[in-house]
């Protein structure tokens, strides 16, 4: 038993699983309020993190976070949402954008 298991009783791969499950229930509801399907990709954040970005059926991105790669892998899987291995090409066009992120992302490169 690892030093984790003996510590609460319950085994590590038991509590990833519940996590995942968790965070694939947020994925879930994510894609029933975009259009029913979601591609999505898990990407690194940090030694700590990985994020799950998601771009519904509508075009709409969003994100989750999870503590490793596997939950974050887990819980997409388990969401049914479309993997892909980078969020570029096809991926990237069907994000829609609305005024608001090309009003921030101008603010930025001007310094507001």
């Amino acid at each position: 038993m690892t030093s984790a298991e003996t510590a609460t009783n319950v085994p590590q791969d038991a509590r990833a699983e519940r996590r995942a499950k968790r965070i694939a229930k947020h994925i879930e509801s994510f894609t029933r309020q975009h259009g029913g399907s979601a591609d999505g990709v898990v990407e690194y954040v940090g030694r700590t993190a990985t994020r799950i970005v998601l771009v519904g059926a509508d075009g709409t991105w969003g994100d989750q976070v999870a503590p490793t790669y596997a939950i974050g892998r887990r819980a997409a899987e388990l969401s049914g949402v479309t993997l892909h291995d980078s969020f570029e090409g096809e991926l990237g066009l069907k994000v829609k954008t609305s005024a608001y992120e090309w009003k921030r992302m101008a603010g930025i490169q001007l310094g507001g």
